[in-house]
């Protein structure tokens, strides 16, 4: 009766994810093969030049682009978010729920307002400057916004949580007496951690790394906010596309580039041995 049962509560979901996630995603792969209408639309001739134009040299730097960003932000988000995850993880019962509340309560606001913020702070005439000046550091305001660093400081800010949380629970889920091992048997605490602890991590690590790098090719009000709209990242390429050039056939062969792309990193992930962590 119980495995009776099991097929008629997955229903509703699967309907759900029919409905919502594989039907638009056919949609999409579907008007990729189709001519732009003049006016907006596609027209009902098949042809391969969405795809083909892909291949042109702005769009290959574009998706060149979009990686190098993506792969920055995930060592940053990595170098900042493993310590973090790591001290969690050995604080005291109630020290650790402060700080895994610090870790959520982004979750709790738009992140749109809270880039909002970063700009702010970020101006010529911000907080950030007016502190630097009082203290003698620059003469001048330094340039803070619209730059390189300031999308990153955006994209690792905003991504963050979502490595902190797959490696914090990696680390707690490990056998604490396999450390305790190594450490009987000689090796320091700094030995112990690079020969034991970070291995036997690896997978949280990976979820948290395909956590970051995916979304971060996609966060286009980021880069536009941040970054000043200074060259293109995939996202907004594929937003321009879609409303802007009115061209959805091509956005549409943008889109299924972007999805073969994250493949791709899952497929990898899975290699390097990376697990489904779960954290929420």
């Amino acid at each position: 009766m119980r495995r009776r049962k099991e097929p008629l509560l997955a229903l509703p979901m699967t309907v759900w994810m029919l409905l919502f996630t594989a039907l638009p995603l056919i949609y999409i792969l579907g008007i990729s093969f189709y001519q732009r209408d003049e006016t907006w639309g596609v027209t009902s001739i098949l042809t391969l030049d969405n795809y083909r134009r892909l291949f042109d040299p702005v769009y290959i730097r574009v998706f060149a682009d979009s990686i190098g960003l993506a792969v920055q932000a995930t060592l940053l988000s990595l170098l900042a978010g493993y310590p973090f995850a790591y001290a969690m993880s050995k604080a005291k019962p109630k020290r650790r729920a402060a700080l895994m509340l610090l870790v959520i309560i982004p979750f709790w606001t738009s992140s749109l307002m809270r880039i909002y913020g970063w700009m702010i702070l970020l101006q010529a005439n911000g907080p950030i400057n007016s502190m630097l000046l009082k203290l003698g550091v620059i003469a001048r305001p330094a340039k803070l916004l619209f730059t390189h660093g300031a999308v990153l400081l955006g994209m690792v800010y905003t991504l963050l949580p979502f490595m902190i949380l797959p490696c914090h629970t990696a680390i707690e889920r490990l056998d604490a007496r396999v450390t305790d091992a190594a450490r009987d048997l000689g090796a320091s605490p700094a030995r112990a951690f690079l020969t034991v602890t970070l291995p036997l991590t690896v997978p949280g690590i990976l979820s948290g790394c395909m956590l970051v790098f995916v979304p971060t090719m996609g966060l286009y009000y980021v880069y536009d906010l941040l970054g000043g709209g200074k060259g293109a990242i995939l996202g907004r390429v594929i937003h321009d596309q879609m409303l802007s050039a009115r061209n959805p056939p091509f956005g549409a062969a943008l889109s299924v580039a972007l999805i073969a792309l994250t493949g791709v990193v899952v497929a990898l992930q899975r290699r390097l041995g990376g697990k489904d962590i779960g954290f929420f």
